[in-house]
């Protein structure tokens, strides 16, 4: 498939692997990237040691693209775009945070920048400030999202009508049938992120994987809508199911105090697991070179099979 979204960055399939804290890193990205889409490597956990060494580990792992997310809001120090702009990456996405900020450094740099949007107003500031295209990602989706919410249905074709930017669509996509309803709202692209939580290289424990099989489309839950802070989308529990009704006595960020239990222990009553709605839609865990091709090869016949 050609699109300018696989000419800009140079992959065979137009699918990029959602930049999730701690989770994407070189075992993840690498197959992503193997499998022809774009691989990202995270920044949102802070770790830029540990972020360094996954760049070097993918370039043993993968001779294909792959990129890396700048998350301004737990990245804050500017020094990151210069840290970025040394490993010799060629890809970034900017997420969390005003576009204004770092694109101008970034593709002075001759980097390709994608900006994360909630919203029209996001896409237009992004457009703005040079970006070369938009992830624009729905409410539906896993993760922190902006408290104003908007569906992935109608957010992309609002987006896509304002702009000349290539636009990548994110939440709710899960499968090929998702993909080519992205396609139809005018993306040239799409992100997935939730999917890849039950893909077999992804290191998450298995816990988390087979809550997301078990979960239907209702079993998430949107969390801290009036703030302080972001609001995000979660598995529910019943530790979300009470910041749900009484909040988040401590803030929303010390919910994520013990990440690592939650993640990689398995204890999802420890902390908050970022899920999307699309967990109702996941029924096994299989590698990414499989979903790829499933995705692809559906994609195909559901276009195919349209009436004209």
């Amino acid at each position: 498939m050609r699109t300018r979204i696989t000419q800009m960055l140079g992959i065979e399939k137009p699918i990029i692997q959602a930049a999730m804290g701690w989770i994407a890193r070189s075992p993840l990205s690498s197959a992503v990237s193997n499998a022809g889409g774009m691989g990202i490597i995270e920044t949102s956990s802070g770790e830029l040691d540990a972020v360094r060494d996954e760049i070097v580990k993918m370039r043993a792992l993968t001779s294909r693209p792959f990129g890396v997310n700048v998350a301004q809001a737990f990245v804050r120090d500017p020094s990151i775009v210069q840290f970025v702009i040394d490993q010799g990456v060629r890809f970034v996405t900017t997420s969390a945070g005003d576009p204004m900020k770092y694109t101008a450094m970034l593709k002075a740099a001759g980097l390709t920048v994608f900006h994360v949007v909630p919203n029209l107003a996001g896409a237009l500031r992004a457009v703005e400030a040079g970006v070369d295209g938009l992830i624009v990602e729905g409410g539906e989706g896993g993760g922190f999202k902006n408290p104003r919410d908007v569906s992935t249905m109608v957010l992309v074709p609002q987006v896509v009508a304002a702009v000349d930017v290539p636009v990548v669509a994110a939440g709710g996509i899960v499968d090929g049938r998702s993909m080519a309803a992205a396609f139809a709202l005018g993306a040239e692209g799409i992100l997935m992120g939730t999917r890849m939580l039950t893909a077999t290289e992804c290191p998450v424990h298995n816990n988390w994987k087979r809550a997301i099989i078990a979960a239907d489309t209702t079993d998430t839950v949107f969390l801290n809508r009036a703030g302080p802070g972001p609001a995000l989308r979660a598995l529910r529990t019943e530790r979300t199911t009470r910041i749900e009704r009484e909040g988040a006595p401590d803030g929303i960020f010390a919910e994520f105090a013990n990440t690592q239990a939650v993640y990689f222990g398995g204890d999802l009553e420890a902390g908050v697991a970022l899920t999307g709605q699309v967990a109702g839609r996941i029924e096994s865990v299989k590698p990414i070179a499989e979903i790829f091709d499933e995705t692809m090869r559906e994609y195909a016949e559901v276009v195919a099979g349209l009436p004209q």
